[in-house]
């Protein structure tokens, strides 16, 4: 008898030590996991610097052959108009400003150079290299990189490492002055970073551009792909996206079709430059953002520089996404705050 007590003692007291373990063990679970919560909740998954409209100037040297056509009435423009209304140095205070920031990519949507002289692509090839690395950096052509005819090897090309995507899916070939598979698609983590060249010579009145049918439906393919497989999905151009953003001359000739795609495809995120001012539009809930040159010194009617710093993170089933711009101070010489939006998007 006094063994069974001291056995169902020892049991006891062995159940208690169990209990308290289980009972501590349970306390530092819940306590990790409102810690992990709390962490999700504060710390964004990814975040994605966009800027746009570099326009580096000045003009190189070129032979005079170089300025027939419309070259000679974009001479004149930049002349007359455009060159005090760009400082380079600009740009480079951004550059710094944005490593400030520490952002996970960065998104440039076009307009490097000005002319497309044949000397200004491997310069802004230089710069672009000074500011980050390719898989750093996701680049998409804009109107005046593509502002006369000119071959892959002697224009964009010289970009191609930051045009270049690696995931697979089937593409269009690329129009205008672009020659490589469009829309590219680069993967980090579980976000997909979709690069479209509107980038099509003009006439010497127009500074549109055009996706070209292969390249919407292409498009669409690979953001039906990605939604399915659960990615957010950011989508680059240089022209605004939507019917009505910009004056016919200026516009993306096929806005009603991309349109459609993003209506019915859905993205999470749209970002463009060309009309040199900070832009916010919505189809569904996909947030479509613009931001102003990266050298503009906010000479009327354009905005001052500006860039916009995108945080994006997945909660309760949603992308949510949280914009941050900066607009370029010309008195202090530095930029600083010009808006704070937190928008849930994307399911």
């Amino acid at each position: 008898r006094q063994r069974q007590e001291a056995l169902a003692l020892a049991c006891a007291e062995n159940n208690h030590f169990h209990y308290a373990c289980a009972s501590r063990m349970g306390e530092r679970m819940d306590a990790l996991h409102r810690i992990r919560t709390a962490t999700s909740q504060t710390q964004p998954m990814f975040s994605i610097a966009h800027l746009s409209d570099v326009h580096l100037g000045p003009l190189p040297a070129g032979r005079f052959p170089d300025f027939f056509g419309k070259r000679l009435i974009g001479y004149g423009s930049w002349m007359f108009r455009r060159k005090g209304a760009h400082d380079p140095a600009i740009a480079e205070a951004m550059i710094a400003d944005i490593r400030a920031h520490a952002p996970d990519h960065v998104a440039l949507t076009g307009d490097l150079v000005n002319l497309a002289l044949p000397a200004e692509f491997p310069r802004a090839a230089a710069w672009l290299k000074g500011f980050g690395k390719p898989d750093w950096i996701s680049v998409t052509p804009g109107n005046h990189d593509a502002y006369v005819p000119l071959s892959w090897d002697a224009g964009i090309g010289h970009w191609a490492d930051y045009l270049a995507g690696d995931m697979r899916f089937p593409v269009a070939r690329g129009n205008g002055n672009v020659d490589t598979p469009m829309p590219f698609v680069r993967q980090r983590r579980n976000f997909a970073l979709i690069g479209l060249s509107s980038a099509v010579p003009q006439n010497w009145r127009k500074a549109g551009g055009s996706l070209g049918a292969e390249q919407i439906a292409a498009l669409a393919s690979v953001l039906k792909a990605l939604r399915d497989r659960g990615f957010c999905r950011i989508v680059m151009i240089h022209h605004p996206p939507l019917p009505g953003q910009n004056i016919p001359r200026k516009a993306l000739t096929d806005a009603a079709e991309l349109e459609g795609v993003l209506a019915s495809a859905g993205a999470e995120l749209v970002l463009h430059g060309h009309n040199h001012r900070f832009m916010r539009a919505d189809i569904g809930k996909t947030q479509i953002h613009g931001v102003p040159s990266a050298t503009s010194r906010g000479n009327a009617p354009w905005q001052p520089a500006g860039w916009t710093l995108h945080r994006i993170e997945r909660r309760d089933s949603e992308w949510r996404i949280t914009s941050f711009s900066r607009i370029w101070d010309q008195a202090a010489q530095g930029f600083k705050p010009y808006e704070l939006e937190q928008v849930m998007a994307g399911g």
